[in-house]
């Protein structure tokens, strides 16, 4: 191999990681701050329900679909869980579960569009998105539920209760629930795509739909399979926002559609695997987790902190993806 080859391989494998190793090493000379294992927990708090939304979509990707509702999906959780406690006094089990099931009637949505209906899935969850986007205002009136509210000219009933607020604020070994339910579920998640049949029918179909039907797999019933998961996790991090926000705020999941999308779409290129994989989006929610508190502890302004991340985000692309093109090409050129 050339040593052009070399180094577009290796850049393919390991750019991202390097850039990563390099951010985290310049905020902790500049801030030392940084460095400091409670540090460390914020960052995993702060990108925890984006990695658990993220894993969704990334499974959702790997029947080659693309699920633009997740966002919606995180934000009627959230309206539905505070509705469930403060308007009708529920318990906070009885939240978890309406919260799931919110979850499924979105994943349900877009198994009718794409798989019955067959829209392409752009259309289809685009059209979702709206739709829950919308239905969550109509509910709620276009107001946050929280605790003391009015309703019907009487304070609501119910108030968000401490089970479940644990949910969002509690710690296990003093790690934060989020931060192991997001470790968990990466597991699942990595052990689910890569070490069990239906992980391999699932990247069969997104490889090359037809082949696979052709050798025997339910391709409907497989893609049906990454949505229903898509819908769970993306309701799961509803659950967890909810209880960490201790309100339903309306538009609360709009900014975890593109974190979550970014996260995942930066997993292709974690070591070179070129398709959505467990691993590459938990690196790719830590490296946005990274920038964003890096960026905070140097006060820089929040109008610039978005134009950085993408910086980073193409540059880092770039170098995992466009030198490892060039090096394939110089291979086949010799």
């Amino acid at each position: 191999m050339s040593a052009a080859g070399r180094a577009g391989d290796a850049a393919n494998r390991y750019g991202l990681l390097v850039v990563l190793a390099g951010l985290l090493l310049t905020f902790a000379l500049v801030r030392p701050a940084f460095a400091t294992y409670g540090n460390a927990l914020i960052v995993l708090q702060s990108v925890a329900v984006v990695g658990v939304v993220a894993l969704g979509v990334t499974v959702s990707m790997t029947t080659g679909g693309f699920d633009l509702s997740a966002g919606a999906c995180v934000g009627t959780v959230v309206m539905v869980t505070a509705l469930a406690m403060v308007r009708y006094n529920l318990t906070g089990a009885s939240a978890v579960v309406a919260g799931l099931l919110a979850g499924l009637l979105v994943a349900g949505v877009n198994v009718l569009l794409t798989v019955v209906a067959r829209v392409p899935d752009l259309v289809a969850t685009l059209g979702t998105m709206f739709l829950f986007q919308g239905l969550a205002l109509i509910v709620t009136s276009g107001q946050s539920v929280a605790a003391g509210m009015t309703v019907d000219g009487a304070p609501a009933p119910g108030r968000y209760t401490e089970g479940f607020a644990w949910l969002g604020g509690g710690t296990i070994a003093s790690v934060p629930v989020p931060v192991v339910v997001f470790a968990l579920l990466a597991v699942a998640v990595h052990v689910l795509l890569g070490h069990t049949r239906w992980g391999r029918a699932l990247y069969a179909i997104g490889g090359n739909a037809e082949a696979a039907r052709l050798a025997g797999i339910r391709v409907a019933r497989y893609r049906a399979l990454g949505y229903v998961i898509s819908g769970l996790c993306a309701a799961l991090g509803g659950i967890l926002l909810s209880a960490r926000l201790g309100r339903g705020d309306v538009g609360a999941g709009d900014p975890y559609l593109l974190q979550s999308v970014a996260a995942a779409l930066i997993g292709f290129a974690v070591l070179g695997t070129n398709r959505p994989n467990a691993l590459g989006t938990v690196v790719g929610a830590l490296f946005i987790g990274v920038v964003i508190n890096g960026m905070t502890m140097l006060n820089a302004p929040y109008y610039a902190q978005t134009f950085v991340q993408g910086a980073l985000l193409v540059g880092s692309l770039v170098m995992s993806f466009g030198l490892a093109r060039g090096g394939r090409e110089g291979r086949t050129s010799r």
